[in-house]
């Protein structure tokens, strides 16, 4: 199971959805779903540039858990 931290990464640079939402260039709603965990997929494009706005590396955002 793949988990998205984004909230984690969000509250270590407190930086807000909106704030976010503008520095990578996608609405709120995307970023809402991403944030949830409700995304079903991610571009490479997006996690870009995720991490250029939060100053972070994939693996802070992405992390894989196994579920056994």
């Amino acid at each position: 199971m793949i988990v998205i931290n984004l909230d984690v990464m969000m509250a270590k640079r407190k930086m807000s959805l909106n704030e976010l939402s503008e520095r990578v260039g996608i609405t709120i709603a995307n970023l809402s779903i991403l944030k949830t965990g409700k995304a079903k997929a991610v571009r490479l494009t997006t996690l870009d540039a995720i991490c250029h706005a939060l100053d972070c590396q994939p693996g802070d955002i992405l992390e894989y858990r196994n579920e056994d």
